[in-house]
């Protein structure tokens, strides 16, 4: 690609997360100009931000470069990530799994010294997060936000909702790092550098899990008394609605954790992963007694927006594999925490990896540092759009505010700094 092209891409790049912060004006303009409602919405939603933008890049390249240079740019991203994500949010999100996550959660809150509203919310932030070092990150992330939900009522204190999500997004980014194939900026690196499951757990996973710990019991120390009282809350709703629906068989709940554990295993290899979404899609057609509403389009606009950040990001390398480069191993871990915000910290780790002849201390900061700021904005980190996507209906006008999220998440990603950079 030209010179050109390149500081185009970054332009574009730089107004595509503009645009991520700026997406609660577009939903104002929306209600301002009815005629023009539809456009105005779509422009206000934040998973459809890279995809967009993505659509003009495309654009931009065919005058450019030519129709040729455009499609071939465009055939040689890879999409395995976006796809992945979005059969494994919808098998995830399905009634018998979402059945078997809060059966499970139900009986270890038994455990916690807690009130069961605030047990159950305890290990949402912490557990579940941490279960993303095996049924990966996204699948976590779909499984927390879902079980938290009726957390999020309609009077439901705003600090709650955003200091819950903060905590959320950090603990998902950090809970994939006990193993080297579930959290995405790990994965990009973990076959080049030789990582293997007892490395990630030896050198990131134990400082993960004290600081997803951490997290969890702050927030939900800070907010017990609200816990308290949605529990009751929670508990007549879920009477009010526990008669509704067939029974699952423990059958079906075994298919569908089988069909998960296979989508996991061939995370790698969309054509099997695929494949198998479909078998689960036939499945869900067969016996909708079982089910409930498919995520079908949450899923969509998920894998748009992570689409969209692959081909966008595909030209940024020019100035952020340098500036990595360039930098000492305490700088990179404080700067991948920062640049972590404004690109996918997959994108970050993959691009590091490129340079040779890195010491042991740079890669552990670039890892660290990528999956340290993975909270901090929506576009951080690979699930994050699946946790927005869920949750962002019970926001006032149904949108995250970035900036409420980034403050949200300091105080977590200051928890993991400590935990990372001291023990």
């Amino acid at each position: 690609m030209s010179d050109t092209t390149q500081y185009v891409a970054a332009g574009i790049f730089a107004i595509a997360v503009l645009h991520t912060f700026s997406a609660k004006l577009f939903e104002r303009l929306a209600h301002r100009y009815p005629n023009h409602h539809g456009v105005f919405h779509l422009l206000g939603e934040v998973e459809a931000v890279f995809g967009f933008w993505s659509i003009v890049l495309f654009g931009w390249l065919i005058l450019a470069e030519g129709f040729k240079s455009a499609v071939d740019y465009v055939d040689t991203r890879n999409y395995t990530e976006p796809l992945f994500v979005f059969a494994i949010m919808v098998v995830a999100a399905s009634r018998p799994v979402m059945a078997c996550a809060r059966g499970l959660v139900g009986v270890l809150a038994k455990a916690v010294p807690l009130g069961r509203g605030a047990a159950r919310y305890f290990l949402l932030l912490t557990l579940v997060p941490l279960l993303g070092s095996f049924i990966t990150e996204p699948a976590a992330m779909t499984l927390a936000a879902l079980m938290l939900l009726p957390y999020f009522r309609e009077k439901t204190p705003t600090n709650f909702k955003y200091a819950t999500i903060g905590a959320l997004f950090v603990n998902v980014s950090i809970g994939g790092t006990l193993t080297h194939f579930a959290a995405p900026p790990v994965l990009m690196v973990a076959a080049k550098w030789q990582w293997d499951t007892v490395y990630m757990l030896t050198h990131f996973g134990w400082k993960s899990a004290i600081a997803v710990f951490i997290n969890g019991t702050i927030v939900t120390l800070l907010f017990k008394d609200y816990l308290r009282q949605a529990d009751a809350q929670i508990q007549e709703a879920r009477s009010a609605t526990q008669n509704h629906g067939e029974p699952i068989p423990a059958t079906m709940i075994a298919v569908h954790l089988f069909l998960i554990a296979g989508i996991v295993l061939f995370a790698h290899h969309p054509p099997i992963f695929m494949g198998i979404f479909l078998l689960f899609m036939g499945l869900a057609t067969a016996y909708p007694q079982f089910q409930e509403r498919l995520i079908l389009r949450e899923g969509l606009m998920v894998a748009f927006f992570l689409a969209g950040l692959v081909v966008l990001g595909g030209l940024q390398a020019w100035w952020l594999q340098p500036l990595l480069s360039k930098m000492s191993p305490t700088a990179v871990y404080y700067g991948a925490t920062a640049l972590t915000a404004i690109t996918d910290n997959a994108a970050l780790t993959y691009l590091g990896s490129l340079v040779e002849g890195l010491s042991e201390e740079f890669k552990y900061a670039l890892v660290a540092g990528a999956v340290t700021g993975g909270g901090l904005t929506i576009i951080a980190n690979a699930p994050n759009p699946a946790g927005a996507a869920i949750l962002r209906n019970r926001f006032e006008d149904e949108n995250i505010n970035p900036l409420g999220l980034l403050a949200a998440a300091g105080g977590p990603t200051l928890i993991t700094i400590i935990c990372f950079q001291v023990l």
